[in-house]
């Protein structure tokens, strides 16, 4: 347990709540240099088409009007670099993520791709951000709240630095509604992702870890009402590939 005797599950494990990110760290500290090409794998390819469908809901400006977008735990530029490359001259984004690894692949990536100037990218916890209260237009988040220990700050930090008016998005990880579809999903997440893990980055713990996460995450209607709770208003959902991930969506009015 942790100082206020709280505790959560990393993997088959209970630890301290205190010492889930340090874990966490260490997950994605193993996985920077192979997590795109590992997310095509255990994907399909799909989450390409998850992420082009948060960044079209997101309908960032394409006119010159400045536009400012927070994504955070989105270490590797994935969202930000599709918004950027959706949006007009204004556009602008802050990548912001814990892990420093993660950190590094994105600015490569962003060099790469002649973005560095429309990205960038800093060190941070979605729990506690050193961004200025009502700074931003949009907050995304994709494949990381799951990871957050303590969700419930993680979102109280979205709204607060949030302008009125501006939209809060989340893709994550749910559960898969169509019989039939969960058997081979669940088969498929124990069973296959772990050993791709194992042959692709030489880690097949970290992934039994994000596999479990997923399983231990809240049902879409259950984490509506923690955005609800949040402050956020016009809070919805919406399932996509039967349910194996759903987008999340709220307003600060």
């Amino acid at each position: 347990m942790d100082r206020n005797g709280q505790t959560t599950h990393f993997g088959y494990r209970d630890v301290a709540l205190d010492d889930k990110q340090a874990l966490v760290n260490d997950v994605f500290h193993s996985v920077a240099s192979r997590y795109d090409l590992m997310n095509d794998l255990m994907s399909g390819g799909l989450h390409r088409v998850w992420k082009d469908v948060m960044v079209t809901t997101l309908n960032p400006p394409r006119s010159d009007a400045p536009f400012a977008l927070l994504d955070v735990a989105g270490g590797t530029g994935d969202i930000a670099f599709r918004a950027a490359k959706a949006a007009g001259a204004g556009f602008r984004a802050t990548v912001c993520d814990i892990n420093g690894d993660m950190l590094e692949v994105g600015r490569d990536r962003a060099e790469k791709h002649h973005l560095d100037d429309r990205v960038s990218f800093v060190e941070g916890n979605a729990e506690a951000l050193a961004l200025p209260d009502r700074a931003f237009d949009a907050y995304t988040i994709a494949f990381g709240i799951r990871n957050v220990p303590r969700i419930d700050r993680a979102l109280r930090e979205a709204y607060r630095v949030l302008r009125p008016g501006s939209r809060f998005l989340c893709l994550e990880f749910s559960s898969v509604d169509m019989p039939g579809l969960d058997r081979l999903y669940d088969l498929f997440s124990f069973r296959v992702i772990p050993q791709l893990g194992r042959a692709v980055t030489g880690d097949a713990e970290s992934y039994r870890y994000l596999v479990e996460s997923i399983r231990r995450f809240p049902k879409p209607a259950a984490f509506a009402g923690m955005i609800r709770d949040a402050g956020f208003a016009r809070v919805d959902w919406q399932v996509l590939s039967g349910g194996i991930v759903a987008l999340h969506s709220g307003w600060r009015l």
